[in-house]
């Protein structure tokens, strides 16, 4: 055979063997899938359109609702600031008891959101182990605002957290090991070589966290209260809403949902793309 029959008959051969898994696994997988959908599905089915716009445009849920996005963009931004330096160091720094440290970090992920509450006014209440210095000052935390806050950036960090690390360490230290050795200094390899590594890692952990700060409602109830205008935001609002209106609930809700679905799809339908892109070129 002639190496041009050669070549081609690998290119056939590769445009027939595809990845596939086995047929019951698949009929799980799709089975479980539909499973997750049916109550979204049925969510949307329950919304009477008629009364729609009226119940996204009252003042409570408009109140609700822009309390949500102010408070879910200032979270996102503290983790932004101080999520970053910390995956840096649980990923780049050798020190005892770094695995305990990452532990502790991640673990608002695995404690129920009230028990997080819990904590959050044990140590900012206004009898906390830090809010009863705080009030001294004249600064009070709890039932405010900055308690909303506070309660969306403690459950949302380790997400950031998560991400970065995850794109940290799949890119490795070649290239900074490199920067260094040709005499840049820390900080200019960070801003210069790390950081663009860390765009799409970085993109996807600030939506995903953007997202788990919006929908957070455990901690915030526990710790905030709800306090319309000042801390009762959009899950709040739709917690009350289901035991005097429940068409208005199920309207809210609605809303959260649409605003989780553009947040996963903006997170991961880039990573799928260059996901494809990347097959597509092997396969070439």
């Amino acid at each position: 055979m002639t190496a041009r029959r050669k070549r081609s008959a690998l290119k056939v051969q590769g445009r027939e063997v595809r990845v596939r898994p086995p047929a019951g696994l698949a009929v799980v997988g799709i089975l479980g899938g539909a499973a997750l959908l049916v109550p979204f599905v049925a969510l949307m089915a329950g919304v009477d359109l008629t009364r729609l716009p009226g119940l996204l445009t009252s003042p409570s849920a408009l109140d609700a609702l822009g309390l949500s996005l102010r408070t879910a963009l200032t979270a996102t931004a503290i983790c932004l600031m101080i999520g970053t330096p910390l995956a840096l160091v649980l990923t780049r720094l050798d020190f005892p008891g770094r695995s305990l440290a990452r532990s502790l970090v991640l673990l608002p992920l695995v404690v129920p959101p009230v028990v997080g509450g819990i904590a959050l006014t044990e140590a900012f209440g206004r009898r906390g182990l830090i809010g009863e210095h705080l009030q001294l000052l004249g600064i009070e935390v709890a039932f405010t605002s900055a308690a909303v806050v506070l309660a969306q950036v403690f459950v949302s960090l380790p997400f950031l957290v998560v991400a970065l690390e995850s794109a940290l360490l799949t890119r490795g230290e070649a290239h900074e090991r490199t920067a260094l050795s040709l005499g840049a200094s820390p900080l200019r390899t960070f801003l210069t070589v790390t950081l663009p590594l860390l765009v799409p890692g970085l993109v996807a952990g600030l939506v995903l966290t953007f997202a788990r700060a919006l929908g957070e409602f455990g901690a915030t109830i526990t710790f905030a209260g709800s306090l319309q205008g000042t801390t009762r935001t959009l899950p709040l609002q739709v917690y009350l809403e289901r035991e005097t209106d429940p068409e208005a609930a199920v309207a809210l809700s609605l809303v959260l949902v649409v605003v989780a679905l553009v947040v996963i799809t903006v997170a991961y339908g880039r990573r799928d793309g260059r996901r494809d892109s990347r097959r597509t070129g092997a396969r070439a």
